[in-house]
């Protein structure tokens, strides 16, 4: 306990955090392409561990049976220093991050499973909008279709690799799911939702899911409650554009999502005001359209003049 409140002991434990730990890291991190922000945030959250007490309590307890003087301060004082560094670093880490503004922005990025024709117009107007995305695929010839486009798309095969082998998933905030193999999109979302959540993940709905009356279709994680691969596909080859309308109401949404139906025309998403892309959910009365500044993107023949139109390379 008298050790413990030895001032000397809170100088050694400043001099560790203040001093010893923010040289070593702008020493090794001298050249890198690290702001000094992001080497002050790294020099803070760096707790000593259970290699360091253990190596403490190792050789503390050689030095006592060689008699050295003090040696029995070694251990406590390692202990202390894992134990204060732990602590501070935990209470401190995420506001310090914020502070610094080394925090990571709203994680928009899109990470399409599938890089077949529907896939590739639909991440290329995700592309034009700002939006991060990366189709994975394992046809090498949807891959090769992807990159050619300008898009970011790897051969991966989902069932015996893991995506966070090739992709960083930290700015991925959503994964959509849709190849033309319904158990594939059913294993993908089931591996990832744990990352992503269930809100993140979203697949297509299969050919027999499309048959049975839409009161009894999943409530939510389908991306297009109207349409499944084969629609997407055949729409994505005879008219590969997509087109931003400019909503009036909720009526009108409704409208349109009915007629759209029985013409070559899919929905895809609800265009916020502020550019924010929300995936149509099966119940879309609680968007507020009715404010104004939203559009309806829709994938195939243009209803009006103007729109924006993404094509294959």
């Amino acid at each position: 306990m008298i050790l413990v409140w030895d001032p000397l002991c809170f100088l050694l434990f400043a001099v560790v955090v203040l001093v010893l730990r923010p040289l070593g890291v702008l020493l090794s991190t001298y050249h890198s392409e690290l702001n000094l922000r992001e080497k002050i945030f790294i020099s803070w959250i760096g707790p000593r561990g259970i290699v360091a007490a253990g190596v403490a309590s190792l050789f503390g307890f050689k030095l006592q049976e060689e008699g050295i003087p003090g040696a029995e301060y070694i251990t406590p004082l390692v202990f202390l220093i894992v134990l204060g560094t732990v602590l501070l670093n935990a209470s401190t880490a995420r506001p310090l991050a914020y502070l610094l503004k080394v925090t990571l922005p709203a994680s928009n990025g899109i990470l399409i499973v599938g890089a077949n024709r529907a896939a590739r117009v639909i991440a290329s107007y995700l592309q034009a909008n700002d939006r991060h995305v990366v189709l994975v695929d394992n046809n090498p010839s949807n891959v090769n279709k992807a990159q050619q486009m300008g898009l970011e798309a790897l051969q991966i095969n989902v069932f015996a690799e893991d995506l966070e082998q090739h992709i960083e998933l930290l700015d991925i905030g959503y994964l959509i799911a849709m190849t033309a193999n319904h158990d594939v999109n059913l294993f993908v979302v089931e591996k990832y939702k744990d990352v992503f959540g269930e809100l993140g993940t979203f697949r297509l709905l299969s050919p027999e899911e499309m048959k049975i009356d839409e009161a009894y279709r999943p409530s939510q994680g389908i991306f297009s409650y109207t349409d499944d691969y084969l629609n997407l596909n055949e729409v994505a080859r005879d008219n590969p554009e997509i087109h931003e309308l400019p909503l009036v109401n909720s009526e009108q949404l409704d409208v349109l999502l009915k007629e759209f139906h029985r013409d070559e025309r899919i929905p895809l998403f609800i265009k916020h005001p502020d550019g924010f892309l929300d995936i149509i959910p099966k119940d879309p009365s609680h968007l507020p359209i009715d404010q104004g500044g939203y559009s309806l993107v829709y994938m195939g023949k243009s209803l009006s003049q103007g729109s924006r139109k993404f094509t294959e390379a």
